[in-house]
């Protein structure tokens, strides 16, 4: 099923695709009742890749243009998700398809699960500087969503990798919130400069899009 659900990714627009154990994190899985996700032991993640022609355009903030092309996004991942998710119960197992971008607490910016952390597992990419998700190839110029099955999958190896000298977030970031380590991310900080924005340059919506636009770890 590996390369029948992959094939359903790629056909739906996806450019990443990965799987792995998250059995370990079901316990963070804040707004999903245990009783939801007894079981799914597996995560697949997919990705879509971010325009970096639409980041351009943001140069200290967010666009609007920026705003449609994120959610035109994650509307495609929900659509991918939900027919990954559909062909594997037509195999006789469940799943559940998270959305990729669904806050659930917006003070705390909380959802349904941590898709970076999902993809960690899956061999997506390694946590960057910016406390977001790096791909190899595309930074952290993507989106993402999972599926979490009982379906028994082949699971994809872990990226060894980190973000080197590379520091162009750091330089960038207009909340100085992004430090040496991800684990040093001030979110505090970068709360109130995306709450700003959301009023600034009217986007109604917590986004920056900043340190995506020059994370390129190639």
């Amino acid at each position: 099923m590996y390369d029948k659900l992959k094939a359903i990714a790629v056909s739906g627009g996806a450019t990443a695709f990965g799987t792995g154990m998250v059995e370990d994190l079901r316990v963070h899985f804040d707004a999903l009742p245990p009783d939801q996700t007894e079981g799914m032991s597996y995560g697949i993640v997919i990705g879509a890749r971010v325009s970096a022609a639409v980041l351009k355009g943001c140069i200290t903030g967010p666009t609007r243009h920026y705003l449609h092309h994120y959610r035109m996004l994650n509307w495609l991942l929900d659509q991918t998700a939900a027919k990954i998710a559909i062909a594997i119960q037509n195999e006789g197992y469940n799943a559940l398809p998270v959305p990729a971008s669904q806050i659930i607490d917006w003070q705390a910016q909380t959802a349904h699960l941590s898709h970076k952390m999902t993809a960690l597992r899956a061999g997506i990419g390694w946590i960057g500087r910016n406390n977001l998700l790096v791909h190899p190839e595309y930074g952290s110029k993507i989106r993402l969503a999972t599926i979490l099955t009982d379906m028994p999958m082949e699971t994809d190896s872990p990226v060894e990798n980190d973000c080197g000298e590379c520091r162009k977030c750091i330089d960038i970031c207009p909340a100085s919130a992004i430090r040496e380590s991800h684990r040093e991310w001030n979110k505090a900080a970068c709360l109130e400069k995306l709450k700003y924005f959301a009023k600034a340059h009217n986007v109604g919506q917590y986004i920056c899009g900043l340190c995506v636009k020059v994370c390129s770890p190639r």
